[in-house]
């Protein structure tokens, strides 16, 4: 069984983390003095921009990207791709090409994270 892939955000100050073990009780994982908000991944595109990352299959790897734009004020930030209980984050900056690679896994998730738009992600078949 593989851990859920959690990521919070703060809508104060828009810090993102990765909850490797989440808050049960009251208090809750906080920033800025309010609770963080769970991020639920995005699965249909909305908009004219590409967010769902894509992927390939070459041999015994997996290439995962997002055709997106990658400007100083829009872009990717990262890409994980996610399974048995292995996450593969892979970071980007502006300019960058967001293409991540490793190892092929039926059943892997990628997941990507837009600086404006949040998260997404594709399951692997």
């Amino acid at each position: 069984m593989s851990k859920e892939f959690i990521i919070r955000k703060c809508d104060s100050c828009n810090a993102v983390v990765k909850v490797l073990e989440d808050c049960n009780c009251k208090c809750k994982i906080q920033c800025c003095g309010k609770e963080m908000r769970k991020l639920e991944p995005n699965t249909f595109e909305a908009s004219a921009e590409k967010h769902i990352p894509t992927y390939e299959v070459k041999g015994d790897k997996i290439f995962a990207r997002v055709n997106h734009v990658m400007e100083e004020e829009h872009y990717i930030k990262w890409i994980a791709i996610v399974f048995d209980g292995v996450e593969k984050i892979t970071y980007f900056k502006p300019g960058d090409e967001p293409v991540a690679h490793c190892k092929y896994v039926k059943g892997s998730k990628i997941y990507a994270y837009c600086n404006k738009h949040e998260l997404w992600v594709k399951e692997v078949e």
